[in-house]
């Protein structure tokens, strides 16, 4: 289950003892790991004393005492294990054979884990994804709770802005959410740590139930991924004037050329790649799935692509490549950038 449906759980299920936080997106992993032992400990200093860390993996038969001992002094025993194989692709796990042996002890601990003791809990931790066709991840799933914890990424990001934004009792009007969207598609990496402090500092420095553009440009406007986000557009639009302006004023703000190269590279593969997908029928939000971008971006992308010929997107891609070369080693300038923008923009 994901993130709002594992906390939903949590909170009706009061009485687990078994989970498992597995997935890429530690923020959910983090945020779900600290809820369940404020849950299981409301003195926080009961933390340190009842919960034994393991960080790598254990034999089967040691978890297995560990999980039937009693605690001595506390009334809980937690175990929380980090960075465990037992739930990776069977055909990735190092070694595992099908030795009966093997097999045996998993069936002890599967045992063990659908009767844990009342003062027993166990919290798997991993940053893999978890191979669900394991019995153990299948045992998790009948008698505990699992988080899948997929990564987020600009096109799958709509869930946790919707809940940040209820937990803030705020909402955002259409021009902040169309720049929200387009800000973070921008974003080779989303860090939801730096999205969740900068959306409290707008809660505690604005009254104001509705966030506006203006309020989110001022957020974003620290991170040059986001701050290009005007010269993408204006080259969407063929605006080469525009567009070359707004270059000129990154290069002259001191944004490192090897960042705009990145985001122009991407862009026009972008532009490309929604040309060619619609010369194949595929348009306007069905864009979304093949492109892996959120619907809103993808069908703006896609109106943009309408507008260049596939030509021109193929020898700018072309020139990128190159250009990436020329400008690491020192044989060309940043008018190499302008170029590839004047290229992108005429419209003869």
């Amino acid at each position: 289950m994901n993130f709002g449906e594992f906390m939903v759980k949590l909170r009706q299920k009061q009485d687990c003892h078994l989970f498992l936080l597995a997935g890429e997106e530690h923020y959910y992993i983090d945020k779900a790991l600290a809820k369940i032992l404020a849950g299981l400990f409301p003195d926080q200093q009961d933390v340190m004393e009842s919960v034994q860390k393991i960080n790598a993996d254990i034999d089967t038969d040691d978890l297995i005492g560990m999980i039937e001992t009693a605690p001595f002094f506390v009334d809980k025993n937690v175990l929380l294990i980090h960075n465990t194989t037992l739930f990776k692709d069977k055909a990735k796990a190092e070694g595992e054979k099908k030795a009966a042996s093997k097999d045996k002890k998993m069936e002890r601990l599967l045992a063990a884990l659908a009767d844990m003791p009342d003062f027993s809990y166990i919290i798997f931790v991993t940053g893999d994804k978890a191979d669900k066709r394991r019995k153990l991840y299948k045992t998790i799933e009948k008698y505990g709770l699992v988080l899948e914890a997929e990564a987020i990424r600009a096109w799958n990001i709509n869930d946790w802005l919707q809940g940040k934004l209820q937990a803030m009792n705020r909402d955002m009007d259409r021009d902040a959410y169309a720049y929200f969207q387009g800000a973070v598609s921008m974003m080779q990496q989303i860090s939801l740590e730096f999205l969740d402090r900068e959306f409290d500092k707008l809660a505690l420095f604005s009254k104001e139930r509705r966030i506006t553009k203006s309020d989110l440009v001022k957020v974003f406007a620290g991170l040059p991924e986001v701050s290009i986000f005007a010269l993408m557009d204006a080259i969407s639009e063929r605006n080469s004037r525009k567009a070359l302006m707004l270059l000129r004023r990154q290069l002259a703000d001191g944004t490192y050329f090897t960042v705009i190269l990145s985001l122009l590279t991407r862009h026009v593969r972008q532009l490309w790649q929604a040309k060619v997908l619609q010369g194949k029928g595929i348009r306007g939000k069905a864009l979304a799935k093949p492109m892996e971008l959120n619907p809103f971006i993808a069908e703006k992308i896609g109106r943009a692509a309408m507008q260049f010929p596939e030509a021109v997107l193929k020898a700018a891609m072309l020139e990128l490549i190159d250009a990436d070369y020329w400008l690491k080693t020192g044989q060309a300038g940043e008018e190499i950038l302008e170029h590839t923008v004047i290229r992108l923009c005429a419209k003869a």
